[in-house]
């Protein structure tokens, strides 16, 4: 009987603190990582990014790095810094990304990096929620007599190995039976001006890079066609080294903050009045309320910085792919989960 009662208590003490741990883990503050304590040190992030990729990461005329990429770098480091201007960009090409986040060279990538299994497992890789959706399409020349992909049928196509690309083309060739002969080249400036003088009959890239190259790369636009369709799933989305918890957790959250406030209607433009909102969620959101920044080991202001300083994923889009910008994009998947698109912000609470 004795037995009975000491196992009776031992369970009942064993549900409450169940019960209780969860209240205790929401909220814990967050430990400082390794990470986020270099980057503070150093006062700036250094981001990996693609050495030339209109709409993602380029050089302008001013020597100044721009794109939806760059802008995810800048919202990072107004999220640590309340200053978007901290950043240090770090152009990688294809064989040098990984291998540059594995050692540290860089603390992540903002780099066109399609999320998958294998590099989520094999590479050491944490993904962030993707911040773009695209897949494989192909260009070809007007006169080619090309108008779709079953028409390349023993074409030379120019691509650059390592790449997702490189893996879509073969299974893409192989499942309609059809024959290529790959142009492997690694310099991203040589591999697209290997396409424009003539030897391949067709470049492969992620779709929605192929209208920049089209537009400014191309001595004639007109003498160029995007073939149509999507020929695989690119997701792409920031990426970090595994093994420092907090600081995967601010690029993830740093994502989600700028999904969040495009739903909320907290933009650049006016987030200085949404700070008067009555909303509990908008409060949450820009630190009025809430203290969510310090879970984080940020300032409770974090969201509100990122805003104000770079805008939410709207704002960052439109910058780069809305109708006003040199390369305009429809959303289509790149839009707000309640607006047909896949861009679904957890809840910040």
């Amino acid at each position: 009987m004795l037995k009975r009662t000491h196992l009776a208590a031992s369970v009942l003490l064993l549900a409450l603190s169940s019960l209780m741990m969860p209240a205790q883990a929401e909220n814990a503050p967050a430990t400082n990582g390794d990470t986020l304590k270099k980057i503070k040190a150093r006062g700036e992030v250094v981001c990996g990014v693609h050495p030339a990729r209109h709409g993602f990461a380029a050089i302008d005329s001013k020597g100044k790095w721009e794109g939806l990429d760059v802008d995810f770098c800048h919202a990072l480091a107004a999220a640590v810094f309340g200053d978007a201007s901290k950043v240090r960009f770090t152009p990688l090409s294809t064989a040098q990304r990984f291998p540059a986040i594995q050692s540290g060279e860089v603390d992540v990538l903002s780099r066109n990096i399609t999320a998958s299994l294998t590099r989520d497992v094999a590479l050491g890789l944490n993904f962030a929620p993707p911040n773009f959706y695209t897949g494989t399409g192909f260009m070809v020349r007007a006169n080619s007599g090309v108008k779709k992909v079953d028409d390349l049928d023993g074409a030379t196509v120019c691509i650059t190995p390592g790449s997702s690309t490189e893996q879509n083309v073969a299974q893409i060739f192989a499942s309609r039976n059809m024959h290529y002969t790959p142009v492997v080249i690694e310099n991203n400036k040589e591999y697209v001006a290997a396409y424009l003088a003539g030897r391949c009959d067709v470049i492969a890239r992620d779709k929605v890079a192929l209208p920049g190259i089209k537009t400014f790369d191309a001595e004639k636009p007109e003498d160029h066609i995007i073939l149509p369709g999507i020929y695989s799933k690119e997701p792409l989305a920031m990426a970090v080294r595994k093994g420092d918890d907090q600081w995967y957790d601010i690029v993830k959250w740093v994502v989600y903050a700028t999904f969040n406030a495009e739903e909320m209607n907290v933009s650049q433009s006016n987030v200085d009045q949404q700070l008067k909102s009555a909303d509990p969620d908008v409060q949450g959101l820009l630190g009025v309320t809430g203290g969510f920044g310090q879970k984080l080991g940020l300032d409770d202001k974090w969201v509100y910085n990122i805003v104000k300083q770079v805008g939410n994923y709207g704002d960052i889009y439109n910058r780069h792919f809305g109708p006003q910008s040199a390369e305009p994009l429809d959303r289509d998947l790149n839009n707000q989960w309640n607006k047909g698109g896949l861009l679904y912000g957890l809840p910040i609470r």
